[in-house]
């Protein structure tokens, strides 16, 4: 398997003539705001352009972000109740007949059920490849993100989806997964050790099989989107090249194909619609399987704040030709926070995340959540403890489908 001549995914370089430009006349003072275009289903083919306002949603998202009564009166209800309430961990064996067993992930627990699985996403907030937190609701943001996803892309690829029986729960379809996370990026950024602007900035200019130019800055967009798949060793991630994926055996030449290029056409959509809703997918990873028939299907998450990195589309040009960090919606900010308090990857004992960024980053998990699916986010009502809600209706789901 490993004399393969042709690279799957051959290396590609991106000359600095074909980058987009800096231009260091502001955008508030040629009036023009920054909307990032994507062209659907042309692979690779993405350009950053300097739009007119289409009107304000675009331009006051920031604000709405940092500053808004709705931001005030959701952190409240963080505050008051839910940070004392977090799904941190889930025992659904121990109270839901026909559960085999359970694996416990870095943010979900999943449960044997014969034919199928329960995928059960908890509040743990996961980075550095270790916990760092519990972050109210944030299991029921991404877990109905995904699920959001999931129905808007099934004509790309289809998935394992079976039924959604509770806010925090997703039941799946079983199936042969491969080995192999696919990261989509478009930009040059990031602040783990993986991260395109780290090995970047270390001197690496060939990653995963991807020829970088020299001269590149952080946050900076690529000239296209690019894979740089990962596999697992131990606790971490490790980058491998399309032709180490096939000659270590992970996946099958065609395999690899077919999945790489469904993983590109749904980063390139989920770039769409992001744009539209007035936000930039920067970056994102997909994971996928094979069910018994041999189809390829999505699995796991999509586009969610936890998988994906989002910028706010109106202030990125301006502030990239400044040398400022974009408006982000993402964990990245509590990412620094712990990279600037300790050594995330080898402290054994981390600092307690301070309850304002526990706060602020439920808040952005909801906003981000709201703004992509024009949906307002359904907190709990009712005092009912989130386990004994979850056994309930895993129970009842799993009785309909013997």
């Amino acid at each position: 398997m490993g004399d393969f001549t042709v690279a799957l995914n051959p290396p590609k370089t991106f000359g600095p003539e074909i980058l987009p430009p800096i231009n260091r006349t502001s955008a508030a003072a040629r009036g023009r705001v920054t909307k990032i275009s994507f062209k659907p289903h042309g692979f690779r083919a993405i350009r950053a352009s300097v739009m007119p306002s289409e009107g304000q949603q675009q331009s006051s998202l920031g604000d709405s972000l940092v500053n808004s009564p709705h931001r005030n009166d959701v952190v409240d209800v963080i505050r008051k109740s839910a940070i004392s309430n977090c799904l941190s961990e889930t025992n659904l064996h121990n109270t839901v007949p026909g559960l085999v067993s359970k694996t416990r992930g870095k943010v979900r627990d999943i449960y044997d059920a014969g034919d199928y699985l329960v995928l059960v996403t908890t509040d743990r907030q996961s980075a550095f490849d270790r916990i760092l937190a519990s972050i109210p609701f944030k299991g029921q943001v991404l877990n109905e993100t995904s699920l959001w996803w999931f129905e808007r892309t099934k004509q790309i690829v289809p998935n394992a989806v079976v039924s959604a029986p509770d806010k925090n729960v997703t039941i799946a379809k079983k199936c042969s997964v491969f080995p192999v996370e696919f990261v989509a990026r478009g930009f040059v950024t990031g602040s783990t050790d993986t991260s395109l602007w780290t090995v970047y900035n270390k001197g690496a200019r060939n990653y995963c099989g991807n020829v970088l130019p020299d001269g590149m800055v952080k946050n900076q967009k690529l000239s296209e989107n690019i894979l740089t798949p990962t596999t697992k060793a131990a606790d971490h991630d490790v980058p491998v090249t399309p032709d180490e994926i096939i000659e270590r055996g992970l996946m099958t030449r065609s395999d690899y194909e077919e999945v790489s290029e469904k993983a590109l056409s749904l980063f390139e959509y989920g770039q769409q619609v992001a744009s539209e809703h007035g936000l930039i997918l920067v970056d994102t990873k997909y994971e996928f399987g094979k069910a018994n028939d041999g189809s390829i299907m999505l699995i796991d998450e999509v586009h969610t704040p936890d998988s994906s990195r989002y910028w706010i589309a109106s202030s990125y040009l301006e502030r990239f030709q400044n040398g400022l960090e974009p408006e982000n919606i993402d964990k990245e900010f509590l990412r620094l926070w712990f990279k600037s308090h300790c050594n995330p990857y080898e402290d054994e004992v981390l600092p307690e995340a301070p309850e304002d960024l526990v706060c602020e980053l439920s808040w952005r998990y909801i906003f981000l959540y709201e703004t992509i699916t024009n949906s307002k986010f359904e907190m709990p009502l009712t005092e009912e403890p989130i386990h004994d809600r979850i056994s309930r209706n895993v129970a009842s789901a799993l009785s309909s489908l013997k």
